[in-house]
This record gives structure tokens, C-alpha cells and sequence, in this order.
């Protein structure tokens, strides 16, 4: 695999400038803003990621405003309590997309939250002090105790709260690919601590968060 300076390099190339380069990368939220993040909110962004999956973002997030009123805001308190009859006549509610396996993903995550909160305080700090140096068994935690949660939705989660997490998307996996990482999607464990390792890598070299380095692999696959 190329080391960072080439992938810098690369970027810059194609982009410009440093200027240019910087204003495409996220920048994740630091650890003390992952724990002040309210239970509710993370519940609420779980949840729009697991109703974003195969559908047009733009359509879903049009709708939110009347899922944060039928879910109550998301507080799992109250979520948590909502049984099959009521989720039943969501099902009815033309503001929603009624999708009742989605739909069902909502108690049962916020079930998954409360649990985590009884652990360790919080959601946030479940994900504040996870280390991003193994950031993959995080989306394996998060894909075996939540609902939904399994494929690219745990790492898109992660990105939406403000965790760093690199993405495995096609462009990412194409690019691994050609630096001879893995040979195909990650999938098994294997892979995927293999991609873990080049970013961690990448990461040591240059001091630059895992989100970043995904989004400028992204960017040397040739379309």
C-alpha cells in the first residue's frame, strides 16, 4: 500500500490547493462533545439512519419532524414502552414511511440505548471513549446489540453523530483494493482489521482523523 504523503499528494493535485482539500473534509466531534450529546438525539439519529437506508435522504428528512412528534421526541423512556398495537397504527399515519420493520427498530433501539446509559452513564460516552484505532468493533457492537444496525449503517451512524469512523463505501473499498489492502468488500473480520490497519497507519503518519483519510481515498478512485 502507498504511504500518506502519496495520498496527500494526490489530493492536492486534484483538488488544487490545500485550501480546496481542507474545505471537502469532515471534522469530528471531540470526545467531550460525543458525551454531551442527549440519549434522545443519539436514539434520533440511529433511527433516521436505519429509515435512510435505500431511500432518498432528502425524502426522509423532510418527514422527521413528524416522526420526532410520534416517537416523543425519542426519548427511550417513553419509546421503549410502545408496543406492537401502537406501532400498528403508525402504520396508518400517511406522514411516516410505514415501513414496519423500521418502525419496529425504534423500541428495540431504544432498549439498546437504555442499556448502554445503564452501563456506562451515557450513549455519548459509550462512543467518546471507544478507541478509533479499533473502530470496526464498534460497528460490530453496535450491529450485534441494536436493530438494523448491520452492513454500512453502523460507520454511517458513526458519521452522522460526529464519531470518527472511516466508511467503507465503493469508492473506499476500490481504492483499498488497488493499493493491494484487501481483494474484495471487508466483510469477514479479517478484512476488515486488514483496512483497520492501513487506516491506522495512514493515521499515525499524518495525525489526521480516520474521517478524513476515508473521504481522501475516496477521492483517488478514477470515475
Amino acid at each position: 500500500m502507498r504511504d500518506y504523503r502519496w495520498l496527500h499528494e494526490y489530493c492536492l493535485n486534484r483538488f488544487g490547493s490545500a485550501a480546496a482539500l481542507e474545505a471537502r473534509l469532515p471534522v469530528p466531534r471531540s470526545a467531550g462533545e460525543l458525551r454531551a450529546i442527549a440519549d434522545d438525539r443519539y436514539l434520533s439519529l440511529i433511527s433516521l439512519r436505519i429509515f435512510r437506508a435505500g431511500l432518498k435522504h432528502s425524502v426522509v428528512d423532510a418527514k422527521w419532524p413528524a416522526f420526532e412528534e410520534v416517537f416523543f421526541g425519542f426519548d427511550p423512556h417513553k419509546v421503549v414502552l410502545m408496543g406492537d398495537e401502537h406501532l400498528e397504527r403508525l402504520m396508518r399515519d400517511e406522514r411516516l414511511i410505514r415501513h414496519l420493520a423500521k418502525l419496529k427498530s425504534v423500541p428495540r433501539n431504544a432498549q439498546f440505548v437504555l442499556d448502554v446509559a445503564r452501563e456506562k452513564g451515557s450513549f455519548g460516552t459509550l462512543l467518546a471513549d471507544w478507541p478509533v484505532s479499533d473502530i470496526v468493533g464498534l460497528w460490530r457492537s453496535l450491529a450485534k446489540r441494536g436493530n438494523q444496525l448491520g452492513g454500512l449503517s453502523a460507520p454511517r451512524f458513526l458519521r452522522m453523530a460526529g464519531k470518527d469512523t472511516f466508511i467503507p463505501t465503493e469508492d473506499v473499498v476500490a481504492a483499498l483494493v488497488a493499493q493491494g489492502v484487501i481483494d474484495k468488500a471487508p466483510t469477514s473480520q479479517k478484512d476488515l482489521a486488514a483496512v483497520q490497519d492501513a487506516f491506522n497507519r495512514w493515521q499515525a503518519e499524518s495525525g489526521r482523523p480516520l474521517c478524513q483519510l476515508s473521504v481522501m481515498l475516496a477521492h483517488t478512485v478514477n470515475h
